[in-house]
């Protein structure tokens, strides 16, 4: 069996003596493992890092079986990505999400985002806002995404300012202020066609959001924790953040 496409690639691990399993996801064929022979050799080495966008040829006697990769390089981003602690936190953190999906099943939207979020890692000021809008896409491919658009009790657009807990469901602020302890706020710059950047408090509450979600739609039913990558992820945007703010 045989197939050519395009991937992002997640993690590499060694294996055996010169050879690497790679981890990568991919346009058409989600995220995939394979074996790359000669994987830890200097001429790809550099090639096999997280972040690196590859051209990738699978082949593999069976389809269940691992397979082996023959990869080339189409755009090198580890070495810019590695060198600030948010963006090797937040590609940490967007590798820990896509291992939620089912090994092998296509997502081409995450895909398209994951490409558009690596793009911007490097830029904390853009980053955070990525990675949590790429949060609640991922929610919604598992089946338990939000609805931000209109407002659970009134059906109103507008003045959108909570989220219920039990629905995932969009409040407004004139319907949801009695009960405001209860609900989570929701940042106006997740708010569908919302213009602005958002602010330290806004990039807080936007994460506890998607937070609260994965952990009782995701996390709790697996008998999993969030990933270390994300706290330390979110530390380091928001010292970048206060740090800009300040000076």
């Amino acid at each position: 069996m045989e197939w050519r496409d395009e991937g992002i690639i997640l993690a590499t691990r060694r294996h055996g003596e010169s050879s690497a399993i790679l981890e990568v996801m991919t346009r058409a064929h989600g995220r995939h493992l394979g074996l790359v022979r000669g994987g830890r050799s200097r001429r790809q080495q550099p090639m096999l890092q997280p972040g690196n966008r590859v051209e990738l040829i699978w082949r593999a006697r069976l389809d269940e079986h691992l397979g082996t990769f023959q990869a080339e390089a189409v755009e090198h981003n580890a070495a810019r990505l590695f060198e600030s602690a948010h963006a090797v936190f937040g590609l940490q953190t967007l590798a820990a999400h896509l291992r939620l999906l089912p090994e092998r099943d296509p997502h081409d939207g995450l895909y398209a985002a994951l490409g558009l979020v690596i793009a911007h890692l490097d830029d904390p000021v853009a980053a955070g806002e990525l990675v949590v809008r790429f949060e609640l896409m991922l929610l919604e491919e598992l089946g338990f995404g939000l609805d931000l658009s209109e407002c659970a009790a009134t059906g109103a657009r507008t003045d959108l300012a909570f989220v219920s807990p039990k629905s995932g469901r969009a409040v407004s602020g004139e319907a949801g202020r009695p009960w405001a302890g209860k609900l989570l706020p929701l940042p106006p710059f997740l708010l569908p066609g919302a213009g602005g950047r958002a602010d330290v408090t806004g990039l807080e509450d936007a994460f506890r959001l998607t937070g609260f979600f994965f952990s009782r739609n995701v996390y709790e039913p697996r008998n999993m924790g969030e990933p270390e990558a994300r706290a330390s992820f979110l530390g380091a945007v928001r010292r970048h953040r206060r740090t800009e703010s300040a000076a």
